[in-house]
């Protein structure tokens, strides 16, 4: 895949957030990409606390596309919504409370601007310093060494939100699990895909 014109479908799955979404998108806007075209897509899943309102007449104007659930059906439903707008060359998650800095989207997607992988886990988990709870953590790396023992995959960080993707290759899979258990689904599927595309697992 060529580096020229390449373009990045960064997906926000949104729910009450009214505090944070402002900033979240222009901490995108401001990102370096690693010289990638942005197309901001947002899908509010239902929120009630006044996010629409600053999505609709803020925001609306800033990125591509915004997509409204009537109802809240979930992070895996809002990423399934999200998917099916986008037209980038890759595709990626970000998460709209701030967790995690936009900076290091293009740290992400180079490997497929590079053609060297089609998909490419971020990972909270490699760098020394890293900070969280200490239960989630633990969780966390259970949760991934399972879906590891399942996948063949060596996966650092399976829950990480940084998940990116060639477009081709997240469009050829359908994701059921509406919430959280969309994380291990698209793992194991996008697992299963590459290998029956000859990459392996």
């Amino acid at each position: 895949m060529s580096r020229n014109n390449f373009t990045v479908s960064v997906i926000i799955p949104c729910y009450n957030e009214r505090k944070n979404i402002f900033e979240v998108v222009n901490r995108i806007l401001a990102a370096d990409m690693a010289g990638a075209d942005k197309e901001i897509i947002i899908v509010d899943d239902g929120s009630t606390d006044g996010t629409r309102d600053i999505l609709k007449n803020d925001i609306a104007h800033l990125v591509s596309r915004v997509i409204f659930h009537e109802t809240n059906s979930g992070k895996g439903a809002a990423i399934r919504t999200g998917i099916k707008y986008a037209s980038g060359d890759a595709v990626i998650i970000q998460d709209a409370d701030l967790e995690y800095n936009p900076q290091n989207i293009g740290r992400v997607i180079e490997p497929l601007m590079n053609g060297e992988a089609e998909v490419c886990y971020g990972s909270r988990f490699l760098e020394q310093g890293t900070k969280g709870y200490f239960m989630n953590r633990l969780a966390n790396k259970f949760l991934t060494a399972f879906s590891n023992l399942f996948t063949g995959l060596k996966c650092t960080d399976m829950e990480t939100c940084y998940k990116a993707f060639t477009r081709k290759i997240i469009s050829s899979i359908t994701i059921q699990e509406d919430r959280f258990g969309f994380e291990p689904e698209i793992t194991a599927k996008i697992s299963q895909q590459l290998y029956l595309l000859g990459g392996g697992a």
